[in-house]
């Protein structure tokens, strides 16, 4: 078999498989990476978003990159912090691209055992769009899949990835089997992920885990896109303001 196989899609374009044959076209992921580092210093989280991100490109899904430290982002949880007193806020030239794709990697550092100030931060601005409502009258981000990639040379990777993929489920975001990966150094100062002799980009656990987190993401990511999302019957707010309460019956009235 080839490396790559060429297909067509129903208007006749020509696509490109990876080599295991699977073509995720027309699927789009957002990458944050969540380092407390500006660009151009080296982020060792960028060396394992490098590696998801890889995998996704090769079966034809758009990836878009984003360093969030680099971007004058608010604190708050409000779309807009302009509007609530902050004098600049680049929150609402980038969520537009969350919202473009069905697909988000949430990634970042530990520090202290937790996720980096900036993840946190991530995280209250995407909640600042919870309250908006999709075109079945659902939570903005139902139909949409999301996982975390974490790194650092301190234990944490579990408590950091289950902070993160809470949140993003609280939200709406669906989230697949094996959603998180990451890789962590002896504990104690010592060499991060990408640092000549760490062992990092070698390891066949980490390896694994961004892998399977990987695939996961662009299949359920398909099945939703090509099922038109969540049913949206059960989970509309505005049916349930009016009455339509989905077979819930209060045990008072029985």
């Amino acid at each position: 078999m080839s490396d790559t196989s060429s297909t067509s899609d129903t208007s006749g374009t020509s696509t490109t498989a990876g080599p295991s044959g699977w073509d995720f076209s027309g699927l789009r992921a957002t990458y944050v990476n969540c380092t407390l580092k500006k660009s151009p210093e080296l982020s060792h989280t960028q060396g394992l978003v490098d590696a998801s991100a890889a995998i996704m490109r090769e079966h034809g899904v758009t990836v878009e990159e984003i360093r969030l430290v680099d971007h004058d982002v608010a604190t708050g949880v409000y779309p807009d912090m302009r509007e609530h007193g902050w004098e600049t806020d680049a929150w609402p030239e980038i969520y537009p691209g969350i919202l473009d794709s069905q697909i988000l990697v949430v990634a970042g550092p530990i520090w202290l055992g937790d996720n980096s100030s900036v993840a946190k931060r991530l995280i209250e601005r995407i909640y600042s769009l919870s309250g908006m409502l999709n075109d079945q009258g659902q939570y903005l981000f139902y139909g949409r899949v999301a996982g975390c990639l974490i790194t650092g040379n301190e234990d944490g990777i579990k408590h950091c990835a289950q902070n993160v993929l809470y949140s993003l489920q609280h939200v709406g975001y669906t989230i697949p089997p094996n959603a998180d990966a990451g890789w962590i150094g002896e504990a104690g100062p010592g060499p991060s992920y990408l640092d000549p002799g760490s062992g990092g980009p070698e390891n066949d656990f980490t390896n694994r885990n961004t892998t399977f987190m990987t695939w996961n993401l662009m299949h359920l990511a398909r099945m939703l896109h090509d099922a038109g999302g969540v049913p949206a019957y059960g989970n509309v707010r505005s049916a349930w303001n009016e009455g339509e309460h989905f077979g819930w019956h209060n045990p008072e009235y029985r």
